[in-house]
């Protein structure tokens, strides 16, 4: 049987898990932007890989959905639940909340996240994803 104290820890630690894949998820989503553009810049391949762009769209789509239906991201709310919403932060939880989170309306991120999300696709018409001809 697992004491209080060892769950608690366990439960920590996966919450730090949980951050960490956030952060992930918001640097691939907020990067690959500006990679496609350089990397289009410089002629790179990697920035036409239809998987690659049709994901970063998918990945930008699901926060605008989520936000214009007033649904708190799952990682949030998994993380926050397995925190029990603590008053002190550890040195993971407070840096990468300190770069994810910020302190603005709900209404001023959805303006931001449907910008971002129409400036993803019309980077689509600028830098047109096309399949490798190498089969």
């Amino acid at each position: 049987m697992i004491s209080g104290q060892t769950a608690k820890r366990a439960d920590e630690v996966t919450a730090d898990h949980v951050l960490i894949a956030h952060f992930l998820y918001v640097l691939f989503v907020v990067g690959s932007l500006p990679a496609i553009w350089i990397g289009a810049w410089l002629g790179l391949k990697f920035v036409a890989n239809p998987w690659f762009r049709y994901l970063h769209l998918a990945a930008i789509l699901l926060v605008v959905a989520e936000s214009l239906l007033g649904i708190a991201c799952p990682l949030t709310v998994w993380e926050n639940n397995l925190r029990q919403i603590e008053t002190e932060a550890g040195f993971i939880q407070y840096w990468l909340h300190l770069i994810i989170f910020y302190r603005v309306s709900e209404t001023v991120l959805t303006v931001v996240y449907i910008a971002f999300a129409a400036l993803v696709a019309m980077t689509f018409k600028w830098v047109p994803p096309r399949r490798s001809n190498n089969n």
